[in-house]
């Protein structure tokens, strides 16, 4: 008989497990070390924001938005470090973060991160979270898009997070108010590593420019 348990998970819980998947991919792309801050920030409202913006919906047992913020500087670091990780010679690596290729790894990142998170979720929830492709685009210094992805009751948080040569990014999360109460133990078994993940994600995204 399983024994019976009163662990909660809310928005904040979740918001960590999406910080450490995070940080768990973007490390291990890159080689190099990503940091997040240990304080979180409450938020009215997410939105993207100058230079290079993601964002990716979530729905089903809880309904939700997660925004990638970058920095030029930050952009350009993590696509050039993930780029030379994978041997990429360094002259056709790209200087601009509005080229096509910055955009394009960003969103690939962005995809293995999205892939980890959930995969976490369904390991320590026991729930499966469905997604939509991450977006990303450019944006002029002088705009910010709200992103509105119709949530009854909204928590937003916004976390800061630190690449090795010290350029910042920001992660902005909404989701409706819920809690998760874990009533019972029961078997996580054992999940997919983040290596086997960013694999997979790799061949798919290459079987679709193919």
């Amino acid at each position: 008989m399983a024994r019976k348990t009163t662990n909660t998970f809310g928005t904040d819980e979740i918001l960590l497990i999406l910080c450490k998947s995070v940080t768990k991919v973007l490390t291990g792309a890159t080689g190099s070390s990503v940091k997040y801050s240990p304080v979180v920030q409450r938020i009215n409202k997410t939105s993207l924001k100058p230079d290079i913006g993601c964002f990716v919906l979530f729905d089903g047992v809880f309904s939700g938005i997660v925004i990638m913020n970058f920095s030029a500087a930050s952009a350009m670091e993590l696509y050039g470090t993930y780029m030379r990780h994978m041997g990429m010679p360094e002259e056709e690596i790209a200087n601009l973060h509005t080229s096509d290729e910055v955009g394009n790894t960003l969103g690939e990142l962005t995809n293995q991160i999205v892939g980890e998170f959930t995969a976490a979720i369904e390991h320590e929830l026991y729930i499966s979270v469905n997604q939509s492709q991450p977006k990303m685009l450019a944006i002029n210094r002088e705009v910010a898009l709200s992103i509105n992805a119709n949530l009854d009751n909204p928590q937003a948080r916004k976390v800061a997070f630190q690449t090795e040569g010290h350029n910042t990014f920001f992660i902005e999360m909404a989701m409706d108010k819920t809690t998760f109460v874990q009533r019972e133990d029961f078997d996580k078994g054992k999940r997919p590593d983040a290596d086997t993940i960013m694999e997979e994600e790799h061949n798919r995204s290459n079987q679709a420019k193919s």
